[in-house]
């Protein structure tokens, strides 16, 4: 009898993962499609508990309005913080403001500065972040917590095993950032011994708008831009 139940219980876990599978295909196509078809962009990445009087959060709008004034557009996760920070600023300098949003218990809901044809809403975190390294052309990272750390960390082990060719990820923030590159730099490199030092230079640390726009620019001159993968 106990053999019966769990049989019954694995039988339905395989159904239930059949049919995630059509699921996340559906997640898969449609972000292919829309986001196919937005152009050049860059993603803007941040705690959602910011709030619009942080300082942070005013910078990430001068950053996102900047970037788009460069021409390109701005990729965030859609829901409020530095997100809506990112595609306040890229509304208001009339650029394309694309939102990748997500399913979550608490925090996450749309912010009102997605373009109406660019708000994209996902059930996997998974498909979400192909999205933003597909079709990003570089990750700015303002101060964040674990989501914003994962997506910085997924981007630079993508780029240090080539699966993905090399773009610019940008930290805002030395006041920030700074303890994080210097436990990379002396404990993960020279006492450990677990990187390269050329891995380092994937990373830039800066903390005004005109250093994101330079670095972009100067790494895109004479480029071609496309979609990675």
């Amino acid at each position: 009898m106990r053999l019966e139940k769990h049989s019954k219980a694995w039988n339905e876990i395989k159904t239930n993962d059949s049919w995630a599978i059509f699921k996340i295909m559906g997640e898969f196509v449609n972000g292919y499609e829309k986001l196919s078809k937005i152009g050049p962009c860059v993603s803007i990445f941040g705690s959602a508990r910011t709030k619009p009087e942080d300082a942070y959060y005013l910078l990430a709008e001068k950053i996102a309005k900047r970037i788009v004034e460069a021409g390109y557009g701005v990729i965030t996760g859609g829901g409020p913080g530095i997100m809506e920070a990112g595609n306040k600023g890229a509304h208001l300098g009339g650029g394309t403001s694309v939102g990748l949003n997500i399913d979550l218990p608490f925090e996450q809901h749309d912010n009102p500065y997605i373009d109406s044809d660019k708000s994209l809403d996902f059930d996997y975190f998974f498909v979400r972040k192909v999205m933003f390294v597909k079709y990003s052309q570089g990750f700015v990272v303002m101060p964040g917590g674990f989501g914003t750390l994962d997506e910085l960390f997924e981007a630079i082990t993508l780029i240090q095993t080539h699966k993905i060719e090399k773009f610019p990820i940008i930290l805002v923030g030395t006041k920030f950032w700074e303890g994080l590159l210097d436990w990379i730099k002396t404990t993960l490199l020279e006492s450990f011994g677990n990187i390269s030092a050329k891995d380092l230079d994937l990373i830039h640390l800066v903390d005004t708008e005109e250093e994101v726009v330079t670095i972009l620019d100067s790494f895109y001159n004479g480029s071609g831009l496309s979609p990675n993968f």
